[in-house]
């Protein structure tokens, strides 16, 4: 029998975790004003989004007084992990070898990146 895995969060709902991630719990104003300070995305947009998020279970609500103030449900680390599990089953068919490959292939990859992943590999090899 097959696994359903809750999916992964959307772009946009990347965007949100990303700013909660960096500025800590904020309300649906701050939200919408640090991702659209310029446009004309409607504050309601960010407000429904970001009601579906906590039904979805990615933030959790806490209401103060006629405010509520969001933050997320799970940490980045987790994000990142469930995303780039799903890449690598969607895009690399499983191979954690190509997903690396690709990866390093991409973009350019600093000394500093280049040890700390050499130190990654060698504390998998001597686990």
């Amino acid at each position: 029998m097959a696994r359903h895995k809750r999916p992964g969060p959307t772009d946009r709902e990347l965007a949100i975790l990303g700013v909660l991630w960096q500025r800590g719990p904020s309300t649906v104003r701050e939200i919408h004003e640090a991702l659209h300070p310029d446009s004309e995305t409607g504050y309601t947009t960010t407000l429904k989004l970001m009601q579906i998020m906590a039904e979805k279970g990615l933030l959790s609500r806490k209401d103060a007084g006629r405010r509520h103030i969001y933050k997320p449900a799970i940490s980045q680390e987790q994000t990142q992990k469930q995303v780039v599990g799903d890449v690598l089953e969607r895009v690399f068919a499983g191979s954690a070898e190509k997903l690396v490959m690709r990866a390093l292939s991409a973009k350019k990859v600093s000394t500093k990146e280049l040890k700390r992943i050499r130190e990654m590999l060698d504390q998998i090899e001597g686990a």
